[in-house]
């Protein structure tokens, strides 16, 4: 499914959201400013086509950004991307799992992640794997969809997304279901404070959080102990 929606994909993001995913990613990169030197050594997983890795590339100069993302297309097209917009020729993609992330365990300063636990299928596997490959002060930043608590909010936001991504899976694809699985995705997701909860378990602490649409998007934002 990411193979087939991957040339829109950027696209996609930025109409689907009113244009808010390209701040969000922006106040994402700006939140760990202060974490990102020179030599830093980040992972950027589930990176898509290489927003986030690119971003963090701009500030690691000396040091080193590899994006991963379990869609051999994106990696490709991430890759091309490289050509243009990595001109320190310090990033790299390949395709892989984030649930066994190919890694030696302490070994990265920064880990982030847009859009990409809600679709692990066990998310935690996933987190304990991020703690495991952090250093120790090392840093996780998240941008994520969640399940949001409120249960006047949660029917509205999800029957938006629902009819939102199936009309423009349709349009574009041909295909409803390339983008109409974003809304039972969330739902099953967990919330925003559950996640959170899920860090502090792993050896995450949190430090801040910020919170988008009501709860239905959120940034973390925490460090490895």
């Amino acid at each position: 499914m990411f193979d087939t929606i991957a040339p829109r994909y950027d696209r996609f993001t930025r109409v689907f959201s009113f244009g808010m995913d390209r701040r969000w990613k922006a106040e994402l990169i700006d939140w760990i400013r202060s974490a990102l030197r020179p030599e830093s050594r980040v992972l950027d997983l589930a990176c898509g086509t290489g927003d986030l890795a690119f971003a963090a590339a701009g500030r690691a100069v000396r040091g080193s950004v590899r994006g991963v993302d379990a869609s051999p297309k994106m990696i490709e097209l991430a890759r091309e991307r490289a050509t243009r917009e990595a001109p320190h020729g310090n990033v790299r993609f390949q395709v892989g799992d984030m649930s066994s992330i190919d890694a030696d365990t302490a070994s990265v300063d920064v880990v982030t992640a847009g859009y990409g636990l809600r679709n692990v299928p066990q998310y935690e596997i996933a987190v304990r794997e991020i703690a495991r490959v952090l250093r120790p002060g090392g840093v996780l930043a998240t941008l994520d969809f969640y399940r949001p608590e409120s249960a006047l909010w949660r029917p509205l936001f999800l029957a938006y997304l629902k009819a939102a991504g199936n009309w423009v899976g349709w349009l574009w694809h041909r295909e409803p279901v390339v983008y109409g699985y974003i809304a039972p995705s969330i739902d099953h997701f967990v919330s925003w404070q559950q996640f959170a909860a899920t860090l502090e378990r792993s050896g995450l602490r949190v430090e801040s959080v910020r919170r988008k649409l009501l709860g239905g998007v959120a940034l973390h934002f925490a460090r490895r102990v």
